[in-house]
Formats: C-alpha cells, structure tokens, sequence
C-alpha cells in the first residue's frame, strides 16, 4: 500500500474531562444542550461560540480561553455536539439525565460508536469515525494490542471502504509505524484515547491490549500458555460418560446443576482444560455436565460447588442472580473423592474472589 500521507497527520483528541459520570462534564454537557435550545434560531457566529464559551467559563473557571474551548470541542468530537452548534444527538440528554452508571455508559457507546470523529470541531465537520473503525477491526481480529491502536492511528479511514483493517493490514500499517517511529515518539498520545475505550461498553481494556468481553476468558487462557490441541475424539468419549452418568442418575440427560433436559448441553471442565495433565483432561470425574448458562458461569469462575455439593456463588453477582442461583446444587451422587479434588483446584483458581 502506498505511503503518501504525513505521518503526524494522526488521529488526536484530547479530553478536558475524562470521567463521564463526573459533575463537569455532564453539566458542561448540559450547559451546551441548553445553550443551543435557547439559541436554535441564531446563526453560527464567532459571537455565538463565544457567548457560550462566556456561559461556560462563569460556572467552570478555566486557566484560559483555549481550556473552555476544549471542553466544548471535546463533546463536538466525542459526537454529543453537532458542529457549528447546529443541533446534538438525539441520545444526547439521555445521557446527561441518567443516573445508572451501566445505562450511562450504554448511552455514551452507542454515540460515540455512530457519531464520534476526532476530526470534527465547532467550526467544521469530519465524516471520519475513528472509533467506529476501530471496533469493526477489533470484531474482525478479537484482540488488539496497545502497539497495534497506535499503528491505528496513522490510517487514511478513506481508503479502506470496507470499514476496518484485516490482521495482515494491521500487521503492515505496524511496521510502518514502528519504520517511521510513530509508536516512541507518539506513546503519550495514546492516554486520552485509552480513556475514551475504558468508557465503551462490552469492553475489556487492560493495561496492555482491548477485546471484547465475550472473547476476554479465551484470550486470558491464550496468554497464559500456548493452547494444547483438544482431541476431538476423546473429547466426545468424555462428554459421552458425563451424559451417561446423568442417565443412570437422574433417569435420562440433563444439566447436573438444574436438572432439565436441554436440547444442547457442554461437558465444562472443573479444572480448566488448558490447565489439565493428558489423563485430566479426558477423566469424567474432572467434568460437569451443564446448559450453556451454567457453563459460563462455572467456567468464568462466577460460581463453584463445595466439597457438599452446594453452590457458591462470588459477589461479582447480582443480588438479583444470587437470589436465582443459591437453591441450585449438585447431588450428592455426582460428588466422588476425585471430583472432589478437582473441585477444590476449581475454588482455589478459578473462582473470583
């Protein structure tokens, strides 16, 4: 691919508030809805844009002129604010008015996501949508690493019309960055669009890299060791003896825990596969026959059984789903000296304190 942009023509946005629940700037927020409510039938002007950097100015003291012009631009960026202050979007004052953080944060993705470009000011307008491209990258290659979102931010959106990147175009706009060294010269650019992912949701930021929250349990586990192939056939042979021992037990096949015959039930390890000797990894007794619910609970360590069989549920729950869960139990027949171990392997490691 032909390299003809500037390399420091890059995307940029920088955050006079970071902290999307905080009083600033929601009432920042609130002050500029108002103001073009109050003034909808008023041109753009250097006079207008000024009046409300002068409203905002005498509830939030800036430094100087240029810090309330970047409160305002932040929100023209971020895509809550239309330029010229021709109008807001239509989530807008959802936003400012709710009061649950998850909602807020709902509110505050689904902007962004559709309406947010770091090009965009007050005076002018960019079609450009830079998160936007982001995450469909991010779909397409589940993890993406902080070296990678730097390399991000040095592509032309509009020569790929496809709307995101593919692992090799990654891949060669990385080692462009790294020829023209972007990533060292850059890195401290990257905090305030860090602090923009931190706030989407259905997203795990860690230190490192971003993914999506439903792929976050497969990356850990890729992280930690490289993953060992799963024996297809052996696989099946353990699955068989787990829905065999739900049919001696329990009269025919059925999740262990709710005890209902599900069309599609998993054989979910106790301790986890990767984790697992040969011999482990395929012993009946290190595995639970689940529906798909109960598996990822178990298998995220939001719950566990006791050595009773009894279900313990960790307070990264609901009240709401612990009150569902805690009648749940695992018979005392399902509950051997082997199984035993490796639930106790399973409270110790994969349980959430």
């Amino acid at each position: 691919m032909s390299k003809k942009q500037n390399y420091e023509n890059y995307w940029k946005i920088t955050l006079e508030y970071s902290d999307i629940y905080g009083e600033k700037f929601n009432k920042t927020l609130k002050i500029i809805i108002d103001f073009i409510d109050e003034n909808s039938s008023t041109e753009y002007s250097k006079e207008k844009y000024q009046k409300l950097q002068e409203k905002i100015s005498r509830v939030f003291v800036k430094a100087d002129d240029a810090s309330t012009r970047k409160s305002i631009n932040q929100f023209v960026k971020l895509g809550f604010i239309e330029p010229k202050l021709i109008g807001y979007h239509e989530r807008a004052k959802s936003f400012v008015n709710e009061t649950n953080k998850q909602k807020k944060k709902s509110i505050f993705s689904r902007i962004v996501y559709s309406n947010s470009s770091f090009d965009s000011a007050v005076t002018h307008k960019s079609d450009k949508k830079e998160i936007n491209f982001l995450l469909k990258t991010l779909s397409k290659i589940k993890k993406i690493e902080k070296k990678d979102v730097l390399a991000l931010m040095t592509v032309d959106i509009s020569k790929f019309k496809k709307g995101y990147l593919t692992e090799d175009e990654l891949e060669e706009e990385k080692r462009y960055t790294e020829t023209i060294n972007f990533i060292s010269r850059k890195y401290n650019q990257l905090g305030h669009f860090w602090s923009i992912l931190k706030n989407l949701d259905d997203l795990i930021v860690s230190d490192n890299y971003l993914c999506f929250e439903e792929d976050y349990s497969v990356i850990e586990e890729m992280n930690s060791e490289i993953v060992k192939a799963r024996d297809s056939y052996l696989h099946r042979l353990y699955k068989n003896e787990l829905k065999e021992e739900t049919k001696e037990t329990l009269g025919s096949i059925k999740c262990m825990l709710e005890k209902l015959d599900y069309p599609s039930l998993v054989a979910s390890h106790i301790k986890p596969f990767i984790k697992s000797s040969e011999y482990e990894a395929y012993d009946v007794n290190n595995g639970l026959l689940l529906s798909r619910n109960m598996d990822i609970l178990f298998d995220q360590g939001y719950i566990s059984f006791g050595d009773d069989g009894q279900i313990i549920l960790t307070n990264q729950l609901s009240n709401e789903l612990k009150t569902h869960l805690k009648s749940y139990s695992l018979d005392n027949f399902f509950i051997n000296e082997t199984r035993k171990k490796y639930l106790d392997y399973h409270r110790s490691n994969v349980l959430r304190k």
